[in-house]
């Protein structure tokens, strides 16, 4: 592994944000973990493969499925911040977690066969851990896998899976062995959403959009070499491809920067009050702090230092931060709060309001903030278990 100067990283910054420039798909990104309309996906799928083929993603895995040896692990938190920054679509599903378990833990046949498709665009995973009594809580999953011949015939639902609707493949979790304690017994698989008795249900949202979905499984007969890693070792293999999920934090910030940018344009445009140029200028500092929180973060994951309470701190304090600049910003317009995007004299095109909309989600996603300072207060600072 290469660990770049500056000066390197910097040029490295300008060669990705001028491919972004030229090649991105000129796809409107609202705000927010979002799924795009269905028209929308083809050229997401292309603008993935391009991505992919460019050397901007995937460049930590094996040389012989795409990857570069020793690239400088930074490239990907510069990359995350440069797609954040253009407000384009990132490659939309579980690429990130799906891959990473593939390699760790996937056979050569799976490897082989998901990777190029992964790369190629062909296949979008999603995501299906979370059940309605399983959240926070994800060992006490409830769908069963139970092994009858060559196959694993699989029951349950599962829910808040993102892009599910336009998935080809699921990043699956299921108990195999209910005798098992809770965290054991769990086994991975990777599920083609095409089989029979896989339904696939959208939610709509205050919103009007549809980016979550609940998945009802009836009968699903999986293939044996579906299973990733070895059976009933799947939270294992969940949690190490969850470490490999880290670029987040970079266009969090990234993203909230350049939306108190916003805030600022619209408070100079209505009030000049002493108290407002507080308030934003809270907000401002706040921005900021965040932005140097994920850099820290950042540096300790590169460094192999990396702490149970980083992460959730900079989700809790940015969700937080993200829902106050939202409430100002509508709070500022006044009666014309009310005009949505598409309405006669909407500020900001409506931008404020799918903001705002979606701003209290983001003290959910991710690990309810509630749960993540419970998270922060026991495994990171060792006191007691809360007794709820």
């Amino acid at each position: 592994m290469r660990i770049e100067t500056d000066a390197h990283l910097e040029q490295f910054r300008a060669e990705v944000r001028a491919f972004i420039a030229e090649h991105n798909p000129g796809i409107k990104h609202h705000t927010g973990v979002r799924a795009p309309g269905p028209d929308l996906v083809p050229e997401i799928r292309r603008w993935t493969a391009m991505l992919f083929e460019a050397g901007y993603l995937g460049a930590e895995w094996p040389e012989r499925f795409g990857g570069t040896p020793g690239v400088d692990p930074q490239r990907a938190f510069v990359v995350a911040e440069e797609i954040a920054r253009a407000r384009v679509w990132a490659p939309i599903g579980a690429y990130q977690l799906a891959s990473a378990a593939l390699i760790d833990f996937g056979t050569d046949a799976q490897e082989q066969y998901y990777l190029p498709r992964i790369r190629g665009g062909q296949d979008i995973w999603c995501q299906l851990f979370s059940e309605p009594g399983a959240g926070s809580d994800l060992a006490s999953l409830r769908t069963r896998a139970q092994l009858d011949g060559d196959h694993y015939v699989i029951d349950g639902q599962k829910v808040w899976t993102t892009n599910g609707q336009h998935a080809d493949v699921g990043y699956l979790l299921a108990r195999t062995n209910p005798d098992a304690p809770k965290h054991r017994g769990i086994t991975a698989f990777a599920l083609d959403m095409t089989l029979p008795g896989v339904q696939v249900r959208p939610l709509r949202e205050i919103t009007g959009t549809e980016d979550f979905n609940e998945v009802f499984l009836d009968g699903v007969r999986v293939p044996v070499d579906a299973v990733i890693g070895k059976v009933d070792d799947g939270w294992r293999v969940a949690n190490s491809s969850l470490a490999h999920e880290r670029t987040g934090v970079a266009s969090m910030a990234t993203e909230l920067l350049q939306n108190v940018d916003r805030l600022v344009t619209l408070a100079k445009d209505r009030s000049d009050d002493a108290g407002l140029r507080r308030d934003v200028g809270r907000i401002a500092t706040h921005a900021r702090v965040i932005d140097l929180m994920s850099k820290s973060v950042q540096s300790g994951m590169l460094a192999g230092r990396t702490d149970v309470a980083d992460a959730p701190s900079v989700k809790i304090f940015f969700s937080e931060t993200n829902l106050a600049m939202t409430e100002l910003g509508m709070a500022l317009q006044g009666s014309d709060a009310v005009a949505v995007e598409g309405d006669e004299g909407a500020v900001a095109d409506g931008w404020w309001q799918d903001a705002f909309l979606y701003a209290r989600a983001w003290t959910i996603a991710g690990g309810a903030n509630e749960v993540l300072k419970n998270v922060i207060a026991e495994r990171g600072l060792g006191l007691p278990r809360d007794p709820s």
